[in-house]
């Protein structure tokens, strides 16, 4: 199944210094959107930048077209508080999150 990456950027500046309202109602449902999907196992992690200049969101889909419907009905993209970009990606070296080491006596 193809991975993808989404990228999230706030399209007003202070966005993260001074939210509005409304746009920590829709950031508040584009983490439970994103919650929901890892759940169903499409999520494979999502974060946004320290600094608040972007999140990704790397998923799997079944084709480009599911990819744009998953990514069109993030709530943050629909309220319009950020724009996103949108690209195929392949994963091609990860790190074991799983620690197998065993911890100093």
């Amino acid at each position: 199944m193809p991975t993808y990456l989404y990228k999230i950027t706030p399209v007003r500046s202070g966005f993260a210094d001074s939210p509005t309202d409304a746009e920590i109602e829709a950031m508040s449902q584009h983490f439970s959107y994103l919650k929901r999907l890892l759940a169903e196992g499409t999520l494979f992690l999502a974060g946004p930048c320290t600094d608040a200049a972007f999140g990704i969101v790397i998923f799997d889909a079944g084709s480009l077209e599911e990819a744009q419907t998953i990514t069109a009905a993030d709530p943050a993209v629909v309220a319009g508080v950020v724009s996103v970009e949108l690209h195929e990606f392949r994963i091609s070296l990860i790190r074991n999150l799983i620690s197998t080491r065993v911890p100093n006596e």
